[in-house]
């Protein structure tokens, strides 16, 4: 692969492969494990009495666990089917990094174009699922935030839930601008900043 944001730049089609997929599963990964974090500030905000046993270490490593597999295998999904397409539009990226969308545009198949477009959607189902369940969440802690009587007791909760949705604002807002910008927003700076923004500066967790 050519990488046309830096005309010396170059990755081989391995590695771009690698890349793909690690992209795929660490960012997937990510959102799973703060939608985990987001349950459980609900549980100790809303059911502290409860968080031993709802969030005890043996659910919190199966959470977990559950979110490095399930990722790894829409990861591995994604980018076999993305890397068995062939590319008829020649092999340069205009990207940072070897992202799938970015892949896909340069394929003259239709058959995998079409499972991708179907894996991809499956993936989008997911994540809005646990955007919804995020949303939820806080509606359910800050309303319980408000009933809190004592001001050090609101502060110590707000404390405790704005981090998670600094990071997560970011992320979201991030991933959603890079895959989502109209077609008209074609400079690769932005791209590449949004690309840093939503791989190296939201960490994985805190």
């Amino acid at each position: 692969m050519h990488n046309s944001l830096w005309d010396i730049r170059t990755i081989s089609y391995h590695g771009c492969a690698a890349q793909a997929f690690l992209l795929v599963f660490f960012i997937g990964t990510e959102f799973s494990l703060l939608t985990i974090m987001c349950y459980d500030r609900y549980v100790a905000i809303c059911k502290p009495l409860h968080y031993g046993t709802l969030l005890g270490s043996r659910a919190c490593a199966h959470m977990a666990a559950a979110a490095w597999a399930t990722e790894f295998l829409s990861a591995l999904l994604h980018t076999a089917n993305t890397f068995s397409l062939p590319l008829c539009q020649g092999n340069a990226l205009g990207q940072f990094f070897c992202e799938i969308p970015h892949i896909l545009k340069l394929s003259c198949s239709h058959s995998g174009y079409l499972t991708e477009i179907g894996l991809i959607v499956v993936s989008v189902c997911l994540v809005f699922g646990c955007f919804v369940f995020i949303v939820f969440s806080y509606v359910q802690i800050f309303r319980a935030v408000l009933r809190i009587p004592s001001q050090q007791g609101q502060h110590k909760a707000f404390s405790m839930c704005l981090p998670h949705l600094a990071v997560l604002s970011l992320f979201v807002s991030a991933t959603a601008f890079s895959n989502l910008k109209p077609p008209s927003i074609s400079s690769r700076s932005p791209d590449l900043v949004v690309s840093v923004l939503y791989m190296v500066v939201p960490p994985p967790a805190f």
